[in-house]
């Protein structure tokens, strides 16, 4: 029979506000502007914030920043590392008005409003050089193994994403956890950005289905394949076949479904 078990303590993940913040211009004619929030899950939030710059196409290099900060002088404590402050170089154009578009985001869905191909033709964004044949299609049938050993959070909680980048040969180079997918992907292009790694020659791995913001922060950081272990939705599908992107959904222990640029997977013969 079944049984309602009451008075027992569970562990749940973490969600909390985060605001990002920028600060750009000329040193004489410094602004600052609250440019997002979002509902993430705390740790890694320097990544978080970096990884969303780059896909907003905000910044392109980790270098374009000059300082990032949780701001200190709010008074409150309990929002000390709920708010991100990010001083851009002065070099940086920063175009705010472009910004103005429902930059809120939930923990669910990632930036509202976004869903159109015209957002990255407008940040004049390119296709994903073609690289026949460089990746062995049996590769992609170890990656959830891998990430089922190192997402420990996931294995306590049951409530967080995963986003994960390996190399072409299969090898793991970073894990991220977030209760927002797209927050967790970001978080994982922000540590690939700080860290200098080649972006061109990776896998990224998300745990869960493949909605349009996914697809378009891959191609934002380079990335040229993308592989999920549910379902991609119809825009991610079109926006990954006009940007060049590999992308794979339902991937299981021994088969998976190719929707854009297979001439980069190596077929067993």
């Amino acid at each position: 029979t079944n049984q309602i078990v009451y008075n027992q303590d569970d562990l749940l993940a973490v969600e909390e506000p985060l605001e990002i913040r920028i600060g750009f211009g000329d040193k004489n004619h410094r602004q600052q502007k609250s440019i997002s929030v979002t509902m993430r899950t705390p740790r890694n939030d320097f990544e978080l914030v970096i990884g969303f710059l780059i896909s907003e196409g905000i910044i392109t290099h980790y270098s374009d920043i000059q300082t990032i900060k949780y701001c200190t002088d709010l008074g409150k404590q309990i929002e000390t590392e709920n708010i991100v402050r990010v001083e851009l170089k002065e070099k940086i154009t920063f175009n705010s008005a472009q910004l103005e578009r429902n930059f809120y985001a939930s923990s669910s869905c990632g930036i509202c409003g976004k869903a159109s191909i015209e957002t990255l033709e407008t940040m004049g964004c390119q296709a994903i050089p073609s690289q026949p044949n460089t990746i062995n299609s049996t590769i992609f049938f170890n990656l959830p193994k891998i990430i089922q050993q190192t997402q420990i959070v996931f294995n306590y909680t049951g409530g967080l994403h995963a986003a994960s980048l390996f190399n072409t040969q299969g090898e793991l180079i970073y894990l991220r956890e977030d209760i927002g997918r797209h927050n967790a992907l970001d978080k994982l292009i922000g540590a690939s950005f700080m860290n200098g790694i080649d972006t061109s020659n990776t896998i990224a791995l998300m745990s869960g289905r493949v909605g349009f913001e996914i697809v378009q922060k891959s191609i934002m950081a380079r990335i040229p394949v993308l592989v999920a272990i549910g379902a991609p939705s119809s825009l991610a599908v079109n926006l990954a076949r006009q940007y060049n992107l590999t992308l794979i959904g339902f991937l299981k222990s021994d088969n998976y479904n190719v929707y854009s640029g297979i001439e980069r997977i190596k077929m067993n013969e």
